[in-house]
């Protein structure tokens, strides 16, 4: 996810668009707007911790200092409702990314996730995710692919990618906001550093919570399986997390979702463990030269009809929002597409899951070896293994 005026010049819509007048203050409240619940009924919790990485020095921060981040946890959890539902995020975050995007005010704060903030956690160690967002997005993103994901057994953590996402609130107050370019030629520039930051933070992490020596000491926290992990991530996330697999063997298999492979060597070298790509419409040169060099299992589905945000949470609060009437239709639908939101989440969901059921839990997954008559939207460009 990135910022409004990048999102229109990406989706091609002209110079014109850029000076769509501000949004006025005075919009009608949102009302609700409930994320899709998980597949299964089973409880699913969520935790925000903040992490220090004293190794790292933060390469974007303003003042020398070690790498600070945000990190949600979604898993499976004990509790069914003693627990309050845990907001979608900060009301600081909310109105950053509203402004950001020009949604009205409140737009994000009627989000309803399903997951019981701090719920204790099931026992047992599960398979990790690494979930990472965006560029200029937030850990928030994909919650509901995150609580299908955590519903069905799965330890999910989503990483704010600190001054890359759009807003990061810690907990002694602090506002940090992305120092990334707005305009994509600049994009170029910067790449190569913020995937190594980004893979830097994925390998933080997934050493923070198998180890468990930087979590808090409090009882209820999930447990993680050091020798289970995948990695995913949207758009620059989904870069970060091919990345992340071909530097790091404890990465067992890695999802892309619609994110050009930028800022690494991986087309040109390829990848050795299993790897899926789900995309947009939209095609990527990076996504074919990864295919002529990919050593290992991989597959790129193409999701016909889909936008490039279609993969996060955003579609449904778009209309909510009021994105329609203030973004031009071609701008629109290249960000959200012409699937219905559920109808995206539902084919996000069942083919990520599908993906890491295979290869962390050895698990059949029919639904990667030909097209579904259940998902016909689902085209098979290419596959391997």
């Amino acid at each position: 996810m990135i910022g409004r005026r990048s999102l229109l010049v990406a989706a091609g819509a002209g110079a014109a668009a850029l000076t769509l007048p501000a949004r006025s203050a005075s919009a009608v409240p949102v009302r609700s707007i409930d994320l899709p619940r998980p597949t299964v009924d089973r409880p699913v919790g969520t935790i925000v911790l903040h992490l220090v990485d004293r190794a790292r020095q933060d390469p974007f921060a303003p003042t020398p200092g070690p790498r600070e981040l945000m990190v949600q946890l979604w898993y499976p959890a004990l509790d069914r409702g003693e627990s309050a539902r845990a907001p979608y995020t900060t009301p600081r975050v909310a109105a950053a990314f509203e402004t950001m995007l020009q949604l009205d005010p409140g737009t994000l704060a009627a989000v309803r996730p399903t997951a019981r903030a701090g719920a204790p956690a099931a026992p047992g160690a599960l398979p990790l995710l690494l979930l990472g967002h965006g560029r200029k997005g937030g850990r928030s993103n994909c919650t509901a692919l995150a609580e299908e994901l955590a519903a069905h057994g799965y330890l999910v953590a989503s990483v704010d990618h600190t001054y890359d996402a759009a807003a990061v609130e810690f907990p002694d107050g602090r506002l940090v906001r992305s120092v990334l370019a707005d305009d994509p030629a600049d994009w170029g520039a910067t790449e190569h550093q913020e995937i190594a930051a980004r893979v830097g933070d994925l390998r933080f992490v997934a050493t923070a919570l198998t180890e468990r020596r930087e979590l808090p000491r409090r009882s209820g926290l999930p447990y993680a399986d050091g020798g289970r992990i995948g990695v995913l991530g949207h758009s620059m996330g989904g870069a970060a997390a091919a990345e992340a697999v071909r530097q790091d063997d404890r990465f067992v298999a890695g999802l892309d979702l619609d994110g050009g492979l930028f800022g690494s060597p991986v087309p040109e070298l390829g990848l050795d463990r299993p790897f899926l790509l789900l995309t947009s419409s939209a095609d990527h040169d990076t996504w074919q030269r990864w295919r002529d060099h990919q050593r290992g299992w991989a597959r790129q589905l193409r999701f016909l009809g889909a936008g490039h945000l279609s993969f996060t949470d955003l579609p449904h609060a778009a209309v909510p929002g009021g994105l329609p009437q203030h973004l031009p239709a071609e701008a629109y639908a290249a960000l959200f597409g012409t699937l219905a939101p559920d109808r995206t989440t539902e084919l996000t969901r069942g083919y990520a899951r599908a993906h890491f059921d295979r290869f962390l839990r050895h698990r059949p997954a029919r639904l990667l070896d030909s097209p579904s008559p259940r998902f016909p939207e689902v085209e098979f460009r290419w596959s391997r293994g």
